[in-house]
């Protein structure tokens, strides 16, 4: 299972790149694998405030619906139109073309390494 190690997770199953003050933001392919089928997202509109911890939308699979929660504080800046188009994205690319924010970060939330990550998911 991919972990890219330049990322930093949550212990909710999302993951998060930094690049100064704006963080892109998806869920983790052991989310997804463990979602099954994504059929159907809801993100959150640009311009939205949201806080580290608190659910901000969610993505629906065949299986069972999931909560999408935030693993920064800030500001919506863009949602994944890609995404809401095609959910499968996130299957398919979880890390890539199937992220589902960006924000622009006001606080970080409990963010987790990569190693921390791998060892939350092997319990």
């Amino acid at each position: 299972m991919s972990i890219p190690t330049e990322l930093q997770y949550t212990s909710e199953h999302e993951w998060v790149r930094i690049d100064g003050d704006l963080a892109v933001v998806g869920i983790t392919q052991y989310a997804a694998d463990a979602l099954g089928d994504i059929v159907y997202v809801d993100l959150p509109k640009a311009g939205k405030a949201i806080t580290a911890g608190a659910v901000v939308g969610e993505a629906e699979s065949t299986k069972s619906v999931g909560e999408l929660f935030a693993p920064v504080s800030g500001e919506i800046v863009e949602a994944n139109q890609a995404v809401v188009d095609s959910p499968e994205l996130v299957n398919s690319d979880p890390y890539g073309t199937g992220w589902l924010f960006s924000v622009r970060v006001s606080s970080l939330g409990d963010l987790i390494s990569a190693d921390a990550y791998a060892a939350l998911i092997a319990e």
